[in-house]
């Protein structure tokens, strides 16, 4: 089965860019400098941020369903980050060199399915989860903190 992954749309965090400290204090903002990489993990073009980068650190409602799921959570955006990653059937490196939660959600919002699975066995877990006909679409996070990491569903 073929599987489409998705950052997140650089759109909605492009307003932000630029913007001063306190600017984006009053919007529950906060800007962040890369030290090290990995550590810094970008949602919409799916990399980890190089030393030396800009990030933002927000506040993401990731499943917005209206169902005892729905959810936020903070995450990292590059600070003007113009492209978001789209691939059929591709990995990012940034998926594949941490441990990953996958959760499978149906049209409604509701978890049918889950897997715990190293990011470099992801594909395996996503053939499983949306092998089921119930499943609409995945989320990816971050096990170890929790993060939401991207969105997969099938391919068309």
């Amino acid at each position: 089965m073929h599987f489409r992954i998705q950052g997140l749309p650089a759109s909605n965090f492009l307003p932000l860019a630029g913007l001063s400290d306190e600017e984006l204090a009053a919007r529950g903002v906060l800007r962040r400098v890369a030290d090290q990489c990995p550590g810094f993990p970008d949602r919409v073009a799916l990399r980890d941020a190089e030393p030396g980068e800009r990030l933002l650190l927000l506040n993401f409602e990731h499943q917005p369903a209206r169902s005892p799921y729905r959810a936020s959570h903070a995450i990292f955006v590059l600070e003007g980050e113009r492209t978001s990653f789209d691939a059929i059937d591709e990995v990012p490196q940034v998926l594949r060199r941490r441990t990953l939660s996958l959760r499978a959600f149906d049209g409604a919002g509701m978890i049918v399915g889950a897997e715990l699975v190293e990011g470099t066995q992801v594909e395996r877990a996503i053939a499983t989860l949306l092998a089921d006909p119930c499943a609409d679409y995945l989320h990816v996070h971050y096990a170890k903190y929790g993060c939401y990491a991207a969105r997969v569903e099938r391919a068309r």
